[in-house]
């Protein structure tokens, strides 16, 4: 067995979940991580808890999208809503063999079963606030996450699980990931209660107010790789411009060279090099989707180029990123719609953020 898949169930099992006995856990996955999700299941039985496989077809999705008629596009599948609706834990792990096998498929249609699917993503969001649900996003490394990456697939491989920290270098995966929530919790500390915040850079003009909100220690407990502290800025305080120098991905689609101007929290103006209507359908999803859901500073200086893939790219160190839509209500943020879409802004060069007129980070780290 690979030594890696070990690392990585364990500190999904032991620390991200912290997997007890008698939890329900599903695990949504595809049969291409068959090997990882075997792990995962011996080790899960193995804390005494109760595995539920939720497996696609490699292809799964583009098969749907072809075939579906109306009737299934407003279906919602029923194993899915148990699972997120009454389940303990939530492990999400697909295993892409292709990241572009919705580019041409009908906005419309992906539109129409966003909405459909909905009430699992606001289930994930509420019940995780709530301390009902424990959930977990990542991924399993392919040769199409490879291909996106300019990498060859051992090279993307070992980048994805140094990431993680479950490579054979790092001795203990769980202490280390129980280092990096303490030294992150530093930096969430110091900026919840505070009021102003203000970016500025060669891509980025912004101020926004995370008044009354808090900020939370993204530390490896609901995404993996992890390394980020973010919150939901007060929905109307957003005024700016950002430029996203990284692309910017939704549904399979790449949208390249997007550009934000917002007044008063709401983005007046999109525009984008590559599949700008494509942008401009997706933001008029409904009300929620033309405000901010988060604001992120990504901390993981294992990461450090770009892979076209949002798990890892949105935890550059020495980048933030916002997302349009629905936002988390731990963190006090009331925006809510059907889509969370995140976008990335370096931040490693002539940039900075101040916080209440105090110089907080600076060319992608933190001075405090």
């Amino acid at each position: 067995m690979d030594i890696r898949y070990h690392n990585f169930a364990r500190i999904l099992v032991e620390y991200s979940a912290n997997i007890q006995p008698g939890d329900r856990v599903a695990i949504y996955s595809s049969i291409t991580a068959a090997a990882m999700v075997r792990e995962l299941y011996v080790q899960i039985l193995r804390r005494g808890a109760h595995p539920h496989l939720l497996l696609d077809l490699p292809d799964q999705a583009e098969l749907f999208f072809a075939n579906a008629g109306d009737e299934n596009l407003d279906f919602l599948p029923v194993f899915h809503k148990i699972a997120f609706e009454e389940f303990d834990v939530l492990l999400k792990l697909p295993a892409d063999e292709s990241t572009r096998n919705l580019s041409r498929v009908d906005p419309g249609k992906l539109m129409r079963f966003q909405k459909t699917a909905s009430p699992l993503l606001r289930a994930q969001f509420e019940r995780g606030a709530a301390g009902k649900l424990r959930w977990m996003s990542t991924i399993f490394p392919t040769h199409a996450h490879a291909v996106e990456a300019d990498m060859g697939y051992e090279a993307f491989a070992d980048f994805f699980f140094r990431a993680c920290h479950a490579d054979p270098e790092t001795t203990d995966p769980v202490a280390y990931w129980s280092g990096i929530q303490q030294t992150q919790q530093r930096y969430a500390d110091f900026l919840t209660g505070r009021d102003q915040v203000e970016l500025r850079g060669p891509d980025v003009d912004l101020k926004l107010s995370i008044k009354g909100r808090r900020f939370e220690n993204a530390c490896g407990q609901s995404n993996m790789p992890d390394g980020e502290i973010f919150t939901g800025p007060v929905e109307e305080s957003v005024d700016g411009w950002v430029r996203f120098a990284y692309p910017a991905v939704h549904s399979g689609v790449l949208i390249e060279g997007v550009e934000l101007t917002f007044k008063e929290g709401r983005i007046v103006k999109a525009t984008a090099e590559k599949n700008q209507d494509f942008l401009l359908r997706t933001l008029d999803s409904d009300p929620g989707a033309r405000y901010l859901g988060e604001f992120a500073i990504g901390l993981n200086y294992q990461i450090d180029q770009f892979t076209r893939h949002i798990l890892l790219d949105e935890k550059i160190g020495g980048s933030f990123h916002v997302a349009m839509g629905a936002g988390y209500p731990e963190t006090g943020s009331r925006n809510k719609s059907v889509i969370h879409w995140d976008m990335i802004c370096d931040m490693r060069r002539d940039s900075e953020i101040r916080v209440d007129g105090d110089l907080v980070y600076q060319n992608g780290r933190f001075v405090i």
